[in-house]
């Protein structure tokens, strides 16, 4: 389908002829033009133009709006101040555009990025036979979004989940394992078949329990590696047989990452997230390629062999006793650090997947070392000008008390009981606001977990990525607000609406560019045709929080505009009833459109 232009677009180009028409110095000067209380917009560039042209703001401003050109779009523009422009748009042109919008298809008419690329995403990266805690929500549910607005704006997206599946902790739970045969009886009965096959509660009760059993058998064998020298010894060396190849080491080894692998499917299933087997490449992906980026690097004199480790130095990276911090890419004992996993996955994404831009969704705690990572990767001439990596640094999900989330004991909470425990609020709020008992315990159940699960993701993705946030499941789950649950409301609201009109026989809704607008259906329509722009912005800065910020206004402006303008009132002439339900139509396939964005369902009743 095709893309409309917005009339903020429209505006805008019409301003920049204009100003390059009254001031030909100007060229493709910026307008400055922004939404207004005064007028729909408001142009601010003529002030800093006339300054550097030495010339009367006021006077410029009267000949740009002489300048512009006989226009449908454009009813009324007003010079205000030293130089201001206040510019109203007709509400002709206005439904107009909503009406093509409504005509351009299941993208309502947003553009494509002028210039798609390929980029590599890395997210939602959990760790082997280790149960996910609440640290984990953010790179999933933040990169998600991301991924999917990515797509949604054209660009060619490749997913990795950069696992945590090798190292130290395999060996030792590989040992522990061989030398506890008994324990593997006791695995078996956790995980069924182990094969990851069923469905629904079954595959994810199945998951939860596997997962279970391997982070106790985790903590067992970490406690004996911390108490019994000769188990660490033992241990130590079943690594070198892994990383070896040896075929017992391998089979227990595929097994840890098999069972976790049912454990994420089912918890991101949870999430509503959808997490393919080929995109899972986690440290031991890149196994094969260690020892040549060592090389490489070596070879290339970006690292240099300190104390019998290879290492990175950075003139601005010191530690607390002013002496150089290096990335360390290898260890004085010949072992490879996260360092060496990480720059090999650099070179596979930009020589073998060919991106363009590499994102991290990771924590911002690590911060410094993708700082070097990055660098040492242009420094090797692994990126470039025309290969950028970006860190999409997030903060930290704080409780009640502003410190980590953490459980009364102290400890980590893990994310499935926190997503069951927003399920189950959630639902008891579907149940109270189904006072007429139109909905069976079933539909109540996959409400519940809709509004649930989007509950959660809201509250992430409605703050500022770099942000902490407070996990407070109360608001997360309210009604009234910046929540999810409010947006989700509006659109249900919206269903029932037309669902009433078609019942009624009401007219269908149909736009009428004809008929004046109330504020309210002016407020309401502008907004609405600023979504393929706000889209663009948020996806052109990672910036999901401002989605989210757009789709909680759409739901704000959409409730003036139901509480100040009836739509299926008797007193209305058919066309303004046609004419109304045609934004409450296009509204509800706004919000649907921007929280599907976010990974977040839209139900068609609560």
């Amino acid at each position: 389908m095709a893309s409309v232009t917005s009339l903020t677009a429209s505006v805008e180009q019409q301003l920049k002829d204009a100003l390059a028409a009254a001031l030909p110095a100007a060229g493709d000067a910026d307008p400055l033009l922004r939404r207004s209380d005064r007028a729909d917009y408001q142009a601010n560039g003529v002030l800093a133009l006339a300054k550097k042209a030495k010339a009367n703001p006021r006077e410029l401003a009267t000949r740009v709006v002489a300048a512009l050109p006989d226009s449908t779009v454009i009813k009324e523009v007003e010079v205000s101040g030293p130089g201001f422009l206040n510019i109203t748009v007709s509400d002709e042109a206005l439904v107009r555009n909503l009406a093509a919008r409504t005509a351009a298809g299941e993208r309502l008419g947003v553009p494509y990025a002028e210039h798609p690329g390929r980029t590599v995403i890395d997210y939602a990266q959990p760790n082997v036979a280790k149960e996910m805690h609440v640290g984990h929500l953010r790179s999933a549910v933040i990169g998600d979004a991301v991924m999917r607005m990515l797509e949604f704006t054209g660009e060619t997206v490749i997913r990795r989940h950069h696992i945590g599946d090798w190292g130290t902790q395999f060996g030792m739970l590989i040992q522990y394992l061989i030398e506890h045969p008994a324990e593997l009886d006791r695995s078996d009965a956790a995980s069924g078949s182990g094969s990851g096959s069923g469905s629904g509660e079954a595959s994810q009760a199945a998951g939860e329990a596997a997962m279970s059993n391997l982070n106790r058998v985790y903590k067992a064998s970490k406690r004996l590696f911390d108490e019994d020298e000769g188990f660490k010894d033992r241990a130590r060396r079943r690594v070198v047989d892994l990383q070896a190849g040896d075929e017992e080491t391998l089979r227990y080894w595929h097994r840890f990452v098999d069972e976790s692998k049912v454990y994420f499917n089912a918890l991101f299933g949870k999430l509503d997230m959808d997490i393919r087997d080929a995109d899972i490449v986690g440290e031991s992906g890149y196994n094969d390629m260690l020892a040549e980026t060592c090389d490489l690097l070596e070879r290339s004199g970006v690292a240099v062999r300190s104390e019998g480790a290879l290492c990175v130095f950075f003139d601005d990276v010191k530690g607390p006793d002013g002496n150089p911090v290096p990335l360390i890419v290898r260890k004085s004992n010949g072992g490879f650090g996260y360092a060496a996993t990480d720059l090999s996955a650099i070179r596979n994404r930009v020589f073998d997947l060919k991106a363009d831009t590499l994102l991290y969704v990771v924590d911002a705690r690590q911060a410094l070392h993708f700082k070097m990572v990055f660098e040492t990767a242009r420094r090797a001439g692994w990126l470039s000008e025309d290969v950028r990596a970006v860190q999409l640094a997030f903060g930290t999900v704080l409780g009640a008390d502003g410190k980590p989330f953490k459980t009364r004991a102290g400890e980590s909470v893990r994310l499935v009981d926190l997503l069951d425990e927003a399920v189950e609020r959630a639902t008891a709020v579907v149940r109270e606001k189904d006072v007429k008992g139109q909905l069976s315990e079933d539909e109540i159940a996959e409400r519940g977990a809709q509004v649930g699960i989007g509950a959660v993701k809201y509250a992430d993705l409605s703050t500022s990525a770099s942000r902490d946030y407070k996990f407070d499941l109360d608001q997360m789950v309210s009604l009234n607000g910046d929540t999810s649950v409010y947006i989700q409301y509006a659109y249900a609201r919206i269903q029932s609406i037309l669902r009433r009109a078609t019942d009624s026989g009401a007219p269908a809704p149909a736009a009428h560019p004809e008929l004046p607008l109330a504020p309210a259906e002016r407020a309401l329509g502008l907004h609405l045709d600023a979504f393929g722009d706000q889209v663009l912005e948020a996806t052109h800065e990672y910036a999901p929080h401002k989605l989210a910020a757009y789709l909680y206004q759409t739901a704000s402006l959409y409730t003036t505009f139901y509480d100040q303008c009836h739509v299926l009132s008797d007193d209305n002439a058919p066309e303004v009833v046609a004419n109304r339900l045609f934004l409450c139509e296009l509204t509800g396939r706004t919000l649907a459109a921007g929280l599907g964005l976010l990974g977040i369902r839209a139900p068609k009743s609560l």
